[in-house]
């Protein structure tokens, strides 16, 4: 009976709990919207405005169903910072988890900076520092894609503009301790953590999602080298299963993209 097994594994997984079922209602409700199309959504207790469903959808799908976030803490009130809040299904789920967490979310682009702003004022959420500007190397700016939904990256083919940077290293080193720390920030991840990567020590947890753009360097193994040098124990997933790889080198079949993966690093 192994492909009886076989055939309704998704299936069966997609049903086995309460927050894939949710998801799963999420994309009978959702699923026909229109792309980069701004609308209201809601799920369980929360309300949120968003730019694109799609990509809400998988957000929820990764956050609420898979939980890719989790962790556990020795506190009530863990220390996170989040690096690409986007927005903030991740703070919803951090919040959800540990209600008296002290959250630092990052959002480098404006418009959705201003709807993570308003998506937290409507979930009654007003305990999180928001800091709307590039988590970056240092203060003097960068230059910045702005796309749809969650793609504005610094290596964006949008035309460009120069928006604000803080340097992510300075916030790590004014505290003690960090329980979590979520990098998601459209290819500046690899230029952060290495600039970043002598102050890792007093951090618990390390997601860092890695992006790698068409007609640049990969460089993956930099940043598994940081993973390691840090004293990070890590797991990999690309979350992606690609047919015939060889000759079909597109991420999802996108056009900037040749390699999207999440890296999970944490302490024993």
């Amino acid at each position: 009976m192994y492909w009886l097994r076989y055939l309704l594994k998704e299936p069966y997984h997609a049903l086995g709990d309460a927050a894939n079922r949710e998801f799963m209602g999420l994309l009978f409700k959702y699923g026909n919207s229109p792309r980069h199309t701004m609308k209201k959504v809601q799920f369980g207790n929360f309300k949120l405005q968003v730019p694109d469903v799609m990509s809400f959808l998988w957000q929820h799908k990764e956050i609420f169903a898979d939980e890719f976030y989790y962790f556990e803490a020795p506190s009530a009130a863990p220390v996170i910072f989040d690096c690409g809040a986007n927005v903030g299904m991740s703070i919803l789920y951090f919040k959800k988890l540990f209600p008296d967490a002290q959250i630092t979310a990052f959002e480098a682009e404006p418009r959705i900076a201003a709807l993570l702003k308003s998506n937290l004022q409507e979930n009654n959420i007003a305990d999180v520092e928001i800091v709307d500007k590039a988590v970056w190397t240092d203060e003097n700016g960068i230059w910045f894609g702005s796309e749809d939904a969650d793609s504005s990256s610094i290596y964006s083919v949008a035309e460009k503009k120069k928006i604000p940077s803080v340097r992510l290293k300075d916030y790590l080193l004014r505290e003690t301790h960090i329980d979590f720390l979520k990098i998601d920030i459209e290819g500046a991840e690899n230029d952060v953590l290495t600039d970043c990567k002598y102050a890792l020590g007093h951090v618990q947890n390390l997601f860092v999602e890695f992006h790698s753009y068409i007609g640049h360097i990969q460089d993956l193994a930099n940043v598994v080298k940081i993973f390691e040098e840090s004293g990070f124990r890590y797991y990999i997933d690309t979350n992606q299963h690609r047919l015939k790889p060889f000759t079909n080198h597109r991420y999802r079949g996108n056009d900037v993209m040749d390699l999207q993966l999440n890296i999970f690093g944490w302490r024993e």
